[in-house]
């Protein structure tokens, strides 16, 4: 393995730290070879259980994979600190706390998709390839690519708890919510049309029973209540899903409340299904309509 000890601010998150500490004179030589003595034994293992030790470009390839997991790692642990980085480096366990710290980041976020595999376990083989990086690599951007990693597995995580929170059918189905935004929608407008209960696949018909009520017709009014949902869930994931709502959240959800009363007008005036179903998708087409139900009343 070569570790190269580049400029300051530039290549991945570990060269960067080995170059401040020898620009600074605050790593000699013996420990600058004990540090990457560490990092080609980590690279070995590697390869050793998910490559081919005995092939160069596997084995490099293992030398590219353990400086972006140390260096995700590293960055972590010192808050992106090159003297708190150079500190732990020095440790007696080197570079391995990072790497487990950066491995285990790469674990939590990595997306279990169904029966997909991956050859490295619980860690999703693009995130790794995403993160890897040759010392000399002129930019890194591995701690951009967890981060945007973090969002979208903090946005799954938010949609499953949605769904076991407000939804009467807990099964998630990916085909079934497009965005958490639209999710949430539909439970405000669900609660606010049916008093509040777990969604079911009723509201076409409930709607044909319900008072509309003018309080109901405000975008703040609907805020309010959106506010009240999101405080029923951890603080963490009700922070994901306020990250995720649009500027006009609360707008887009009285443009589909106000269509849900041109609705029941038409269904208490017994308009068949196929007139149901060609209001709803011109009014689909012309305004999304956010939070209302994809399902087939029957």
């Amino acid at each position: 393995m070569q570790l190269v000890v580049r400029e300051q601010n530039q290549g991945p998150f570990f060269s960067q730290v080995l170059a401040y500490g020898q620009a600074e004179q605050l790593l000699t030589s013996v420990q600058l070879a004990e540090i990457k003595n560490k990092a080609v034994l980590m690279s070995l293992k590697f390869a050793d259980k998910f490559y081919n030790k005995y092939k160069m470009h596997l084995l490099e390839q293992a030398a590219h994979d353990i400086i972006g997991v140390v260096s995700l790692g590293l960055s972590e642990m010192s808050g992106n600190d090159l003297a708190k980085a150079l500190s732990l480096l020095n440790n007696a366990d080197g570079v391995v706390k990072p790497f487990q710290k950066g491995w285990h980041m790469l674990s939590t976020v990595s997306a279990k998709a169904g029966s997909r595999k991956s050859l490295y376990g619980d860690v999703d083989e693009q995130l790794l390839r995403d993160i890897s990086s040759p010392p000399d690599a002129e930019e890194w951007h591995g701690l951009q690519q967890y981060q945007q990693a973090l969002v979208e597995s903090n946005r799954r995580n938010a949609i499953a708890v949605v769904k076991q929170s407000f939804f009467y059918h807990t099964q998630l189905d990916p085909f079934e919510h497009f965005s958490l935004e639209g999710m949430l929608a539909e439970v405000i407008i669900y609660r606010t049309i049916c008093s509040n209960g777990k969604v079911k696949q009723d509201l076409k018909q409930r709607i044909r029973q319900i008072e509309m009520q003018d309080r109901w017709f405000s975008a703040d009014y609907l805020m309010l209540q959106t506010e009240s949902a999101l405080a029923e869930l951890p603080a963490g994931i009700a922070s994901a899903i306020r990250q995720d709502l649009g500027d006009n959240f609360g707008k887009a959800m009285l443009k589909t409340l106000e269509f849900a009363r041109k609705y029941r007008s038409l269904a208490l005036e017994d308009a068949s299904p196929e007139k149901l179903d060609a209001f709803e998708h011109k009014q689909g087409l012309q305004n999304p309509l956010l939070g209302w139900p994809q399902y087939i009343d029957m």
